[in-house]
């Protein structure tokens, strides 16, 4: 999978990812009213309502783009009926060939992570069948309880040539609460890198990508320049541009010398286009056009830089 990714990045010259991040708070009214309108203020209607938006933004953005990220807890909070919206989008997405990058962050041992590892990238053998769950490309991974809660997903991985991308220098402010913690006067994050590129050593797609890649944040430049070292196989998905204040210079760390090796994500960014100045002239009606018109300026923005 990680060759069907770097391979849709070359064709596109495009190295985005679209969060599928869905808030209500997002969606227009209009989508809102119809579905509460079928369903009521309901879970099922709240699931309806980010569903049609979630489609809408995907037939707008899915020949620009080579990969989504769906975060599970946007789809989550509304219980049973967002995660059928979480699964319908995973399918929907997949339909558009569209490489899913499951948003999960798991991170627990043993059976547990065995079980998340079938859930998300699968099968589960039910009886005398071999069924899918989730059945995302990539998912993300919390590495904090070490190599026992990553290797179950780096087996089933292997099994079906996907792959994950782990948490290694995230973007939020209070990364370096751990991450930046000294261990025998090197920060943890550092370890973090190095144990990522022996996750990955011997699971190198043809495009010389591991499957194994990390998830450094576009917040911190100068720590990116330390991982792209310490990971020199592993494809970086980079979080915290645009919304959360990194620029597309900032982003030049991650890339490789080819401008490969790294894909930007972008959420709020893109699927509440419409609420920012710059697209407001879409209107609510037309959100999906305003999406689209930010993945071509995200598009031509990142360009501008490799």
């Amino acid at each position: 999978m990680i060759d069907k990714l770097v391979g849709k990045i070359k064709k596109l010259n495009a190295p985005i990812v679209v969060g599928l991040d869905p808030n209500l708070a997002f969606v227009p009214d209009h989508i809102q009213k119809k579905a509460f309108n079928e369903y009521g203020e309901t879970l099922e209607g709240a699931a309806e309502a980010i569903w049609q938006f979630n489609k809408a933004i995907v037939d707008a953005v899915y020949d620009l783009i080579p990969a989504v990220k769906p975060q599970i807890a946007m789809y989550e909070q509304f219980g049973l009926p967002g995660l059928e919206a979480f699964h319908r989008t995973v399918e929907y997405c997949r339909q558009k060939d569209l490489v899913i990058i499951g948003d999960i962050k798991r991170g627990d041992i043993g059976s547990t992570s065995e079980a998340y590892a079938r859930g998300h990238l699968g099968p589960v053998k039910v009886g005398s069948r071999s069924l899918y769950g989730f059945n995302e490309d990539f998912v993300t991974l919390n590495p904090y309880m070490g190599s026992d809660s990553i290797n179950p997903f780096i087996n089933t991985a292997k099994k079906e040539k996907k792959g994950a991308f782990i948490l290694v220098k995230t973007s939020n402010p209070s990364s370096g609460e751990f991450q930046d913690r000294l261990i025998d006067g090197r920060p943890l994050f550092e370890y973090v890198a190095e144990k990522v590129n022996e996750w990955g050593s011997d699971y190198v797609g043809e495009c010389g990508y591991s499957y194994v890649g990390a998830v450094v944040g576009a917040t911190y430049p100068e720590q990116a320049r330390i991982t792209r070292k310490l990971m020199p196989k592993a494809y970086i998905l980079v979080p915290g541009y645009g919304a959360q204040g990194a620029t597309a210079k900032d982003l030049l760390p991650n890339f490789d010398e080819n401008g490969l090796g790294a894909i930007v994500n972008s959420s709020r960014g893109i699927i509440a286009a419409y609420k920012q100045e710059k697209y407001a002239k879409f209107g609510a009606e037309h959100f999906a056009d305003a999406s689209r018109a930010a993945v071509i300026d995200m598009q031509k923005d990142i360009a501008s830089v490799l």
